[in-house]
């Protein structure tokens, strides 16, 4: 039986009821109702033949039946749209029996006016009429147009923000939390190397794919954000990339949609590789906190960890020491092997200091040939001092042992100074300080030993540093003065030579000698204007003896090594000596300087030159205190010496039948053989000028002659008229 159609197209169906149009299955009521609906109804067989379409479809696609039949529905299907609207309609067609749910799908109609409009449909599948095999589909549509627009222009606005940010070489994600789907853009892929069929839709896939100390942090961040205490999710941490390795990244979102009880449903965000910055962040650290030849961490790092060591002892109640070291003699392996023999030298020294230490223990390299080492030591073991000393003098015996460089087998020593928390200080400065005046006191012992800070040792640096101070006003107050002490001609008795010695007369604690107040002047760099000050009253004095008693007086003056290195206005002070004396008028042979055996063992191409340049403008060059320091033929012969001067400590005890006799008489034989005159020092008897006299020996100063006076009292005394 045939179903009746609406009023409106009653005479164009009855034109075709010998066509297919055949609802029989759906009953006459039914098929009525379905045509009197204005929803786009129509019924297809599983050949996509149309069987049904009713009156509201044929309005909206401006055709009649008998047109729509001719052209088919494909016709009316955007063509984008047809290939899986009809692979979905098959889908469900060969299932239709097992499936309770129709079958939906989004397409495009198109309309009368030709333009196309999305709708949903809903489709059930129906059983065909008697004799037929065939399975039809009943569809209904609503126009979801508006939606789709709506949909499209967020999507449209999705690509534009996800391409931006991809612009900047970041990786986008888009987290649909609920449903567990989390979508990656291709940049993103790329960073780590991944193809897309190679990850899942899902957040598990990078989250297993996170190194695992980085996992708490970067799930405690996105809690804090879901739970909307901070108002983005920002972590850095490392990825595993395809090939194995890891990268840093930067990971940045935000959620962009909530559900009605403000749980997350959707969050976006990116990506950015910040491997290459993580990278010179580490850079930048280590070398802010590790020293780059011997890879010990520096006085920056130490500082750090002795702060967190504090806290930790004040807390516990243990016990800290603080080892400074300093390794006796570099300077001279660095000076005579080069700066690559002492740079490996420091690297095996800093590696043996650390065999020395155990787990826990902190060693670094303070700078130059400096090292620190940190003890720990727990409430329950030994005390921090004997713990301390074990240390040191393991240590000591450590570094003694001959350091092999290349084809040079080297010695040094070490001094060591201690001071311990919480007996000599409770704070990073005072600890410090202590240990340091701790090493001053080892240096000064003899060095190659231990030091240990007392509150002595605190009053003697107290003392030193007011010195120190006072000195820096000594000139413009004139408290400096110069005495002069006679140099007597042994064979004749005469005196034609002095030696200028520095004294302070200090305000508070009356006159100082200059074994206290020049080392301060070296340390501070006053050593420049006091030097230059004492070499013009020594070359005025000279001028003045010279022109009114004594046309060959020769007036001695001491030069410290710091003060004959260093250069005054870019000038070489051997070139400014020079110009004093022709500003005075006065021959170079007026004056001797006096340089220590030190300066010579350190020598360089630079000494050298202002050695040869003070003889060139007719200085002589005095060797004073031979013998107390490295003494070496080999400098004598190098460089041009005109005066040795044999140390008091050889002359104190000098008698017929000891050994001091026999070094003086053999220094005499050697300085006569190289050219050199003698002077010597510290002669204070009779027998003791006889003997010397009797050994070769020219010249004596000591207190047999006279004590350092002044030059009115020198003249009187000795300055013939």
């Amino acid at each position: 039986m045939k179903l009746d159609v609406n009023a409106d197209l009653q005479q164009e169906q009855a034109a075709t009821q010998a066509a297919d149009l055949d609802l029989a299955q759906l009953g006459r009521p039914m098929g009525l109702v379905l045509d009197a609906l204005p929803t786009l109804t129509w019924l297809l067989d599983d050949q996509f033949k149309i069987r049904f379409a009713s009156a509201a479809l044929l309005r909206y696609a401006g055709l009649s039946w008998p047109e729509l039949q001719r052209q088919g529905w494909q016709a009316i299907v955007h063509p984008h749209d047809w290939p899986g609207f009809e692979q979905a309609c098959r889908d469900y067609q060969s299932s239709a029996p097992a499936l309770p749910l129709p079958l939906t799908r989004d397409y495009r109609l198109r309309a009368a006016d030709a333009s196309y409009r999305w709708h949903l449909l809903q489709a059930n599948a129906l059983a065909a009429g008697p004799g037929e095999s065939t399975v039809l589909l009943l569809g209904t549509h609503s126009d979801i147009h508006e939606r789709k627009r709506i949909e499209s222009e967020l999507q449209d606005a999705d690509d534009l923000w996800k391409l931006a940010l991809e612009s900047n070489g970041d990786g986008v994600w888009d987290w649909y939390v609920q449903s567990g789907v989390e979508l990656y853009s291709p940049r993103y892929l790329q960073i780590y190397g991944y193809a897309e069929n190679d990850v899942r839709p899902t957040p598990a896939e990078f989250d297993a794919r996170t190194h695992p100390d980085d996992l708490a942090q970067m799930q405690l961040d996105r809690e804090a954000h879901f739970a909307g205490l901070t108002s983005s999710y920002s972590n850095e941490h490392r990825v595993r990339c395809k090939e194995g390795n890891w990268k840093w990244i930067h990971s940045r979102g935000m959620v962009i949609s909530r559900d009605e009880q403000g749980r997350p449903l959707r969050m976006v965000g990116t990506h950015t590789d910040i491997t290459q910055r993580k990278a010179a962040e580490d850079l930048i650290w280590q070398q802010a906190h590790f020293d780059p030849l011997t890879g010990l961490p520096n006085r920056r790092s130490l500082r750090e960890q002795l702060e967190l060591s504090l806290s930790e002892a004040r807390q516990q109640g243990a016990e800290l020491a603080l080892l400074f070291i300093d390794l006796d003699h570099f300077k001279e392996v660095n000076d005579t092997l080069g700066h690559d023999m002492g740079d490996r030298l420091l690297i095996e020294a800093g590696a043996r200091i650390q065999a020395c230490l155990r787990r826990g223990d902190t060693v670094a390299r303070m700078g130059g040939d400096e090292f620190t080492v940190l003890l720990r030591v727990e409430p329950a073991e030994l005390q921090i001092e004997a713990r301390a000393r074990e240390v040191a003098l393991h240590i000591i015996a450590t570094l003694s042992a001959a350091f092999q460089l290349s084809s040079e087998r080297v010695f040094v020593s070490a001094s060591i100074g201690i001071s311990h928390f919480p007996h000599d200080g409770e704070e990073i400065e005072s600890l410090f300080k202590h240990a340091d005046q701790a090493l001053y006191a080892a240096k000064a012992a003899g060095r190659n030993r231990l030091g240990y800070f007392t509150p002595e040792l605190q009053q003697a640096a107290l003392q030193r540093m007011r010195l120190s101070n006072d000195l820096r006003e000594a000139l413009a107050r004139q408290e400096l003065f110069i005495e002069y002490q006679a140099i007597v001609d042994l064979r004749n008795g005469e005196v034609h030579k002095a030696e200028a010695l520095l004294r302070w007369r200090h305000p508070s604690q009356g006159v100082i000698g200059p074994g206290v107040f020049v080392p301060l002047a070296e340390t501070s760099g006053l050593i420049l204007e006091i030097g230059a000050w004492v070499f013009m009253q020594a070359a005025q004095q000279a001028k003045q003896w010279r022109s009114r008693f004594d046309s060959g007086f020769q007036i001695s003056v001491n030069k410290s090594p710091v003060q004959f290195r260093q250069q005054a206005d870019n000038m070489p002070v051997s070139t400014s000596w020079s110009d004093t004396l022709q500003q005075l008028d006065l021959d170079g042979d007026a004056l001797t300087i006096e340089i220590t055996e030190s300066l010579l063992l350190e020598a360089d191409d630079e000494v050298e030159a202002q050695l040869a340049a003070l003889h060139a403008a007719g200085f002589q060059v005095s060797l004073d205190d031979f013998g107390t320091g490295f003494s070496s033929l080999a400098y004598l012969q190098k460089y041009a010496i005109d005066l040795l001067k044999i140390d008091q400590r050889f002359v104190r005890n000098l008698r017929p039948d000891a050994k001091d006799l026999a070094l003086c008489t053999a220094i005499i034989t050697m300085a006569h053989a190289l050219g050199m005159k003698v002077v010597a020092e510290g002669v204070e008897t009779p027998e003791q000028a006889a003997l010397l006299l009797a050994a070769g020996c020219d010249y004596a100063q000591g207190y047999l002659f006279g004590r350092p006076i002044s030059a009115a009292d020198f003249e009187r005394q000795w300055v013939k008229t």
